[in-house]
């Protein structure tokens, strides 16, 4: 069986990363799309939160599992049977970054490969912090993520807003 993972903070995952799902899943027996616990941000979601509505957004790709992780990428990779990485491009900034870190898990894990996807040109200009500052002064989002996260970010902003007031 082919396993790849895709890795990400994914908060609020996006069209973009749903397109990036949607062709590599295609391409494998079994995609793991593992949201990363990084200590050093403040997400806006919670990784419970985050996990759950990337479950609702591929619950129609029938080989995509959702996961979450903490620690070293070829560490969870590894453990989960897997040997190829799936990375997302919108930019070739995104692409310096992407070919750093997979030459870096490239010389402590020979065996992982990484794979990079372009992202369609529609979503090329698509960040989740992109979609958290629009949701965050009341701009429209439909366009942008799937419809099961546009609910989220309006209860998530409704929320802040009277945490705000109080």
């Amino acid at each position: 069986m082919r396993t790849a993972v895709c890795s990400g903070s994914f908060d609020p995952v996006t069209k973009g990363h749903i397109d990036i799902i949607k062709r590599s899943a295609g391409l494998v027996d079994k995609l793991i799309v593992a949201v990363f616990i990084n200590p050093n941000k403040q997400p806006l979601f919670t990784i419970e939160e985050r996990v759950a509505l990337l479950a609702e957004a591929t619950r129609d790709i029938p080989n995509v599992e959702v996961d979450s992780f903490s620690g070293l990428l070829n560490e969870y990779v590894r453990s989960r049977g897997a040997r190829l990485i799936i990375r997302g491009l919108r930019a070739f900034s995104d692409f310096e970054y992407e070919f750093q870190r997979a030459l870096l898990i490239k010389s402590i894990d020979p065996d992982i490969e990484t794979a990079f996807f372009m992202t369609r040109g529609e979503y090329s200009y698509l960040s989740s912090s992109g979609v958290r500052e629009l949701a965050r002064f009341g701009g429209k989002v439909t366009h942008l993520v799937p419809p099961c996260v546009e609910q989220a970010l309006a209860a998530k902003m409704n929320r802040l807003q009277k945490e705000t007031e109080e």
